[in-house]
């Protein structure tokens, strides 16, 4: 016999779940959870990436192909990176390495990225791989 539990706030469904949205046992359709869940949500829509204006969080990628390093823009920009930080509290991004003869630690994060963006064919990752110096 299956262990039954007492003094939960929220009814069983046919299936055995516990269902937060079936409030009151009025049963509703399971797809559609209804305004009470949404409404109260914790999580914001993100800002959106964006590279001119305000919040300029993103590089602008070069008009010069054969840029390299900072110059060749794409990824983020040192400011967008410190923006994400404060917005996302633990979290360790850094920006890129763009130096050409990085020490031991950031020689390991460049040869990394440039192995895990080597499929990378539109204009904004080949911007970020050349500002990577891959």
């Amino acid at each position: 016999m299956a262990y039954i539990q007492k003094n939960n706030p929220f009814p069983v469904t046919s299936c055995g779940r516990r269902r937060s949205f079936m409030n009151n046992n009025v049963r509703r359709q399971v797809n559609s959870p209804g305004k009470d869940r949404t409404e109260e949500s914790p999580f914001q829509k993100a800002d959106p990436p964006r590279t001119i204006g305000k919040g300029k969080n993103f590089n602008k990628v070069s008009k010069n192909k054969s840029a390299e390093g900072g110059a060749a823009g794409g990824g983020m920009s040192a400011r967008g990176v410190a923006a994400y930080k404060r917005n996302n509290p633990g979290s360790k991004l850094q920006t890129a390495v763009t130096e050409k003869n990085p020490s031991k630690k950031n020689a390991a994060r460049r040869k990394s990225f440039c192995a895990r963006s080597r499929s990378w064919k539109s204009e904004r990752g080949l911007a970020a791989r050349r500002r990577w110096r891959c």
